[in-house]
């Protein structure tokens, strides 16, 4: 995970709830015909855009996040946890602070005397913000919180509960990729619009404050999911993850090589769906960022790829979403026993998860291991290490805990990325990730 600090142009207008597990963009009392599931899986089907099993609880309009809670509780779709109980309260406080909250008065600048050797440069009584600037100082605006804990212990659920329920309509919950995509987008936005620059007039300029302040200006709260900063930070670690306790599976959806006929099985799974796509089976190019990526075989809204096609290039975030963008079912073929070896592929594959994930996109399987060995925790001691270690003057022994060398980031990516793929094999997550029966619906 890479760091970023909030620029101080933004630092007390923008509000972060912050995690480290994938977010999904749900409405949590929209209506669902599928409350039965149980577990982490069962929460995102009753949270999906089907109609409810039951009414919304008289005591959510008192309180709406216990009140959700106890109802996905009564309803079978959660277990009592009281960690995430206790989240929740934490949480309901920073949602009733925001629900009103504003941070247009941080945004106006505040009137500066022009020399302060000048006796007579007195601050005029003018107003900012709907305030006169000899009032007494703005309170800083609330803390938001750095939520973390083991992968499938309710992280996702709990930033969705909280961000359907603030009311606030200046909000935004987005993935750290999507984020800094959009980023990148407005400083090129930014300095496409510079005069051009005369031999002899060079000048410097730096946009990163001036899109701080964009960001600013249409967003009060900011959900964010793979972010490092220091906030508040809650702990959830209960010990168990509930993507594994759904256990209702959509089929058989992970094939191993070596099993006889899973090449086969996969061929004709990927023509069942073809039958339903309004389309013919061919390559299909996308145009992203500029670049092209070519996939070989797809259909309608099916693509049947190779590990090497989709993690052997050097394909990053932005291509990945705009897979996710056009395509609800991915077959990877493949998939290699993955060690720490092999870091780049390794972190493109839990990057292509990631975002398929949080895209609801469905994934087939064909790898060499069970999901359980996909991740081999060894490795890692390459040529290309040594020669950094060399580079920055450092030991071995110096460099035991940069994470860049113990890959503790990796390990927990790992394992992150098998908890998801385990959920990605539910029929309810399938159902959910069918895009025509969401259109239909």
């Amino acid at each position: 995970m890479a760091a970023y600090r909030v620029p101080a142009a933004a630092r007390f207008s923008i509000q972060f709830l912050l995690k480290d597990t994938v977010l999904t963009s749900r409405r949590i009392f929209r209506e669902s015909a599928f409350c039965t599931g149980k577990g982490y899986t069962g929460w995102r089907t009753c949270s999906s855009s089907a109609p409810h099993c039951s009414s919304e609880p008289p005591a959510a309009k008192a309180c709406a996040l216990s009140g959700q809670y106890d109802h996905l509780v009564q309803c079978g779709s959660l277990q009592e946890d009281i960690q995430q109980r206790n989240v929740l309260q934490q949480l309901a406080l920073l949602k009733h602070n925001l629900n009103n909250y504003t941070n247009s008065i941080y945004l106006n600048p505040t009137p500066t005397r022009l020399n302060s050797k000048d006796d007579n440069s007195q601050l005029p009584n003018v107003k900012y913000g709907g305030s006169t600037a000899k009032e007494e100082p703005t309170p800083p605006p609330p803390k938001g919180f750095y939520l973390y804990g083991d992968v499938g212990t309710g992280k996702t659920m709990l930033m969705d509960m909280f961000y359907s329920s603030v009311k606030n309509t200046r909000k935004k919950r987005v993935h750290f990729n999507g984020f800094m995509l959009d980023i990148h987008k407005r400083i090129h936005r930014r300095k496409q619009s510079l005069p051009k620059r005369r031999l002899g007039k060079m000048f410097t300029y730096d946009p990163i404050s001036p899109v701080a302040m964009e960001i600013s200006d249409e967003t009060c709260l900011l959900c964010f999911d793979e972010f490092q900063v220091c906030c508040q930070t809650i702990c959830l670690d209960s010990g168990i993850d509930y993507r594994r306790l759904d256990k209702a599976a959509a089929g058989n959806l992970y094939y191993l090589t070596a099993e006889p006929g899973a090449e086969a099985s996969l061929d004709t799974l990927f023509e069942e769906l073809a039958l339903s796509q309004k389309s013919v089976t061919g390559p299909r190019l996308l145009r992203v960022l500029g670049r092209d990526v070519m996939l070989e075989k797809t259909c309608g809204s099916i693509a049947d790829c190779t590990f090497e096609e989709l993690c052997g290039r050097p394909l990053g975030a932005s291509d990945y979403l705009e897979m996710a963008r056009f395509f609800d079912t991915v077959f990877i073929r493949h998939v290699p026993v993955l060690t720490l070896t092999l870091k780049d592929q390794a972190r493109r594959f839990t990057t292509l998860i990631d975002n398929f994930y949080d895209n609801k996109v469905r994934v087939v399987l064909l790898a060499a291991t069970p999901l359980e060995q996909l991740f081999v925790h060894t490795g890692g001691d390459d040529e290309r290490d040594r020669q950094l270690l060399d580079d920055l003057g450092l030991s071995g022994k110096a460099a035991e805990n940069l994470t860049l060398f113990t890959a503790e980031e990796e390990i927990f990516a790992f394992q992150r990325t098998v908890s998801r793929l385990m959920e990605m094999q539910t029929k309810s997550y399938w159902m959910n990730g069918d895009r025509s029966r969401s259109k239909e619906t």
